[in-house]
């Protein structure tokens, strides 16, 4: 399950989320909360969900950090990274025995960050145009706050994209990458496992290309009226989580 707009909005969890969670923990059901945000660490997102009343091991959380440090050791072990984001994205291409370094990358690695820095930005685009290869740990465009909208890992990747003429490869969601990765963790396959999400861009897309059932919260980003204008549909549309714990049993 994605966890902005489905477990949480901001620091205050959805009603009936902590009842949910606590419920599959409770019989054993293996599931993953997943999340785009590379600002933070697996530690750092128990925590946050702690205090908001979920309580959420961190070895259930699966970031798009920990997807794109996981996609850069298989392709390229114990390569070399210049990094834009924060800790949450360092700290898992360090575990994955990556060096990070402003001189001569294997990758510009783009993340998730609430303080982009001009300076920075401008390092990645020239390593870009000198040779190295442009990642990016997901595409949304935008992410929402309490005071509305702000520009996200996608916004700032089609800056750099526009000034060097490369196209980043997003890892996170929708690419089923990230999926994959997330079904291996848990050791599950797609035929009995769904992926419930609050965007249609990127949870349902990403569940529907991995061959999972897709369900659809209204807690988040995506409206009722808003479900049409896609080319694809859920498999389910449900208020919120807490319409889920009657299947649980």
């Amino acid at each position: 399950m994605d966890m902005d707009g489905v477990l949480v909005r901001e620091e205050t969890a959805v009603p009936g989320a902590d009842t949910f969670v606590a419920a599959l923990r409770e019989r054993g059901t293996p599931f993953l909360v997943l999340t785009n945000n590379s600002i933070y660490t697996p530690r750092d997102l128990a925590a946050r969900l702690r205090g908001s009343g979920i309580e959420v091991p961190e070895s259930n959380i699966w970031t798009s950090a920990l997807a794109t440090a996981h996609f850069l050791d298989d392709q390229r072990p114990g390569g070399s990274a210049f990094v834009v984001g924060e800790a949450g994205l360092t700290t898992a291409l360090h575990d994955a025995g990556y060096t990070l370094t402003e001189r001569s990358p294997d990758y510009v690695v783009l993340g998730e960050t609430r303080s982009y820095s001009f300076e920075r930005i401008t390092r990645a685009i020239r390593l870009i145009d000198a040779g190295a290869r442009f990642i990016a740990t997901n595409p949304d465009p935008t992410g929402p706050t309490l005071d509305g909208l702000l520009p996200a890992t996608g916004a700032v990747a089609a800056l750099i994209s526009r000034a060097t003429g490369v196209e980043p490869y997003y890892v996170g969601k929708p690419n089923p990458l990230m999926m994959r990765s997330a079904l291996n963790a848990i050791d599950a396959h797609s035929e009995t496992t769904a992926m419930v999400g609050d965007r249609m861009d990127t949870d349902v897309v990403a569940g529907i290309e991995a061959g999972l059932e897709t369900i659809l919260v209204l807690t988040g980003l995506t409206s009722r009226e808003q479900i049409g204008r896609f080319p694809y549909l859920p498999s389910r549309v449900v208020e919120s989580v807490a319409d889920l714990l009657g299947e649980l049993g």
